[in-house]
């Protein structure tokens, strides 16, 4: 049988078998509004900054988050990347979480790629890192040691948004050292919806930020880096040496402006979404059995009980993975009475 042909028929019984998806905001699919805008975008060659519509989205952007530039690239891997490289040289390391994503989920590329060793610190639930322990990691001006030259915080971290005013303390840190700081953003209209904030107030106190188009927002593909001038020329460099630039690029490109300019306002409804279903689990299994922020609900059940509902919910169409369900614009209103009702009839048996 032809392979194409296997393939449609294997996505049209998941399709069938599952019509709702909580194992992340990345399963969104585009709308047909924003497939519309994607046909009608004018293109270019990006290699050559030629495409008009990639360069209204990084002008977007950046005007967005009040930075004197931006960078589309293809992955928040990548653009996480091309912040690392544009900040440190070879022999240089980055200080960064022990849990977050640029060093535990990237592949280590930094290091890989770029001699860029990270120097993790321990990291709480919310993104925080403690500033005594940030100022132990910095290296002092001798050979023997790398050179510490980066702070990478990350927001949304699970779903917690960064305290407010955090960030600004680890800036007045990082000055009085020389570091730069770097953002990983992937979720940052999240946390500027939670906390009533602008995008720009939350990316102030960064050097360089990294914003995804392809969680919550409903892209298909892309994030974009945003920083000063200088260094989003240098990210442009290493983002073809790495193999991200991309020709006619504004066809998706397209897409994340119709996200961003149409749907990140939608992210309130995915967090009141999360609400209702932490609601339920706390209703049926107690106050213990949960934590949730913004479009996250983290269950914190006995494994062989999530297991048996996470079982239990696939009967009912409802694929949920990990014990982390991540809400988002795919799952409607009635779907979440779907899930909800699924959690009782587990508990009720």
């Amino acid at each position: 049988m032809d392979k194409a042909i296997c393939i449609t028929r294997k996505s049209a019984m998941q399709d069938s078998q599952f019509n709702i998806d909580l194992r992340s905001d990345t399963v969104t699919r585009p709308t047909d509004a924003m497939k519309q805008a994607m046909m009608d975008a004018p293109v270019g060659d990006d290699v050559y900054d030629e495409d008009p519509t990639v360069n209204v989205l990084q002008e977007y952007t950046a005007n967005l988050l009040e930075k004197e530039a931006a960078l589309f690239a293809p992955s928040g891997t990548q653009s996480n990347l091309l912040a690392l490289f544009a900040h440190c040289e070879r022999g240089d390391e980055y200080i960064v979480g022990d849990a977050a994503h640029t060093f535990r989920f990237e592949g280590g590329g930094a290091a890989i790629l770029g001699s860029i060793p990270p120097q993790t610190v321990p990291m709480a639930m919310d993104g925080t890192l403690e500033l005594e322990a940030i100022e132990a990691a910095i290296k002092p001006n001798d050979i023997h040691f790398t050179r510490s030259r980066l702070i990478c915080l990350e927001n949304t971290h699970a779903g917690e948004p960064l305290p407010l005013g955090y960030a600004e303390a680890v800036g007045v840190l990082s000055e009085r050292y020389g570091l730069a700081m770097h953002l990983d953003g992937a979720r940052l209209f999240n946390a500027a919806l939670a906390q009533n904030r602008t995008p720009a107030a939350l990316a102030a106190p960064f050097d360089s930020v990294s914003v995804c188009l392809s969680k919550g927002l409903g892209a298909p593909v892309g994030s974009v880096l945003a920083g000063s001038k200088v260094l989003i020329d240098e990210a442009r460099r290493w983002r073809k040496v790495l193999g991200g630039g991309m020709r006619q690029a504004g066809v998706i490109a397209a897409a994340g402006l119709y996200a961003l300019e149409h749907h990140a306002q939608d992210l309130t409804q995915d967090h009141l979404h999360a609400d209702l279903i932490a609601s339920a689990i706390v209703d049926n299994f107690g106050e213990s059995a949960v934590r949730w922020a913004t479009n996250m609900v983290h269950l914190q059940l006995p494994e062989d009980v999530y297991d048996a509902l996470a079982a239990h919910m696939a009967e009912a169409g409802i694929l949920v993975g990990r014990p982390r369900w991540v809400l988002h614009r795919d799952i409607s209103q009635a779907q979440v009475q779907q899930i909800c009702d699924g959690i009782q009839s587990f508990v009720s048996g």
